[in-house]
């Protein structure tokens, strides 16, 4: 049976050049044919002048709703989800912190289950963030120090093949003993396919050990700033090794804490159409302040600052839609703020004809929002989650 939609009375998003009045088609959950104002037909269901942004994509987040992926919970990995969808975040990478190999295992298992099932009501699982444990005691931040180790390929197999394939980022600080090989066989050793993407993260890795990684195949950086030296005019790090690689993509949590805003502006300048951004959010996304677990530690949220015991800074408390517009806040474009939520992370993990654009092909994954950009409703395959339409 098929089941066909159309829109029309739409500022829609399109990427580079931003918003222009049209209309579109449904049909069976994807987008079969998207209209210019001038070919637009007054047929079909008014949006009325609404903005229409395609669905967000988050490729780190690790919880919200009082959950955490880590913990490998069926029920609590459905709330995340579908916290996600009803904040327009309509695909995501559900991302691990640094625990023993039992409990990533579990977690990972409870992925792959999870995209086994139809859930209309949440949004999608398209694959997994693998954090840690591949990370530098120096950098490690709010992750757990106990379960820290040097790169293992076989350790990360295993994961792997529990999972039936569903790492799609690995995260890896370069200049730790065995990172080098690990790299090398990860980038070699595999079909093509099985290959997660590798990203530098919580590393003290200097320019050449950093641009030495970036040749070995290594093609992004997670939460840029975060996790690794700053840039020195005589000590550039990562962040400068990075920015002079065209193919390398980089994540920036822009929540208003972990990263200033004029970082971010400089950020966006220096890494055109190469930035994704992240919510990075903890189990206490979505709850008041006070005390949450991340990983066996304690996190302290207070004023929207989530922080362990000793005071560091843990991950978010923000969704990725707030932190969009977040960035549009801090003087980024909306052009370029929304291309880094929808976009950029498709073309990132090879997605980009499958979502992250409103255009013909792609799923009918969007967000309905006011010209203030508030949510006023989602769709995910085209089927509104208020039940509107």
């Amino acid at each position: 049976m098929v089941h066909k939609m159309k829109f029309f009375n739409a500022n829609i998003f399109i990427p580079e050049r931003g918003f222009k009045l049209g209309g579109f088609e449904v049909e069976n959950g994807i987008f079969s044919e998207v209209y210019n104002h001038e070919e637009m037909e007054v047929l079909g269901i008014d949006l009325n002048g609404a903005y229409i942004i395609p669905g967000l994509i988050d490729i780190h987040t690790h919880g919200n709703s009082n959950e955490d992926f880590s913990d490998g919970k069926p029920e609590g990995l459905y709330k995340i989800a579908k916290y996600q969808l009803q904040n327009g975040i309509t695909s995501f990478l559900p991302t691990s912190m640094t625990l023993p190999f039992d409990s990533l295992k579990k977690a990972f298992c409870n992925a792959y289950d999870f995209t086994l099932h139809d859930h209309p009501e949440c949004a999608e699982v398209i694959g997994i963030h693998m954090e840690g444990p591949f990370l530098s005691e120096g950098r490690k931040g709010a992750q757990n120090s106990k379960y820290l180790c040097s790169p293992d390929y076989d350790y990360y197999k295993k994961l792997q093949r529990a999972c039936d394939n569903l790492i799609k980022i690995l995260d890896v600080a370069p200049e730790i003993r065995g990172a080098t090989d690990f790299i090398k066989k990860l980038t070699h050793d595999e079909k093509e396919h099985e290959i997660p993407i590798i990203s530098i993260a919580h590393t003290d890795a200097d320019y050449m050990v950093a641009k030495d990684a970036f040749s070995l195949g290594i093609k992004h950086v997670t939460h840029l700033f975060n996790g690794m030296p700053s840039v020195h005019h005589r000590a550039p790090g990562v962040i400068g090794a990075a920015c002079e690689r065209d193919d390398v993509t980089v994540e920036l949590i822009c929540d208003g804490i972990h990263v200033h805003p004029s970082v971010v502006r400089m950020a966006f300048k220096l890494f055109p159409h190469r930035i994704c951004l992240i919510s990075d959010s903890l189990r206490c996304c979505g709850m008041p302040d006070g005390e949450y677990e991340l990983s066996g530690q304690r996190v302290v949220l207070k004023s929207g600052e989530a922080r362990l015991k000793d005071g560091t800074l843990a991950g978010s408390a923000r969704n990725l839609f707030d932190c969009m517009k977040k960035a549009i806040e801090f003087g980024i474009p909306i052009v370029n703020a929304v291309e880094s939520v929808t976009m950029t992370p498709a073309k990132l993990l090879g997605l980009e004809n499958k979502i992250g654009s409103i255009k013909v092909g792609n799923d009918a994954d969007f967000i309905v929002c006011n010209d203030r950009l508030e949510i006023n409703d989602v769709f995910k395959k085209g089927i509104s989650i208020k039940g509107h339409f």
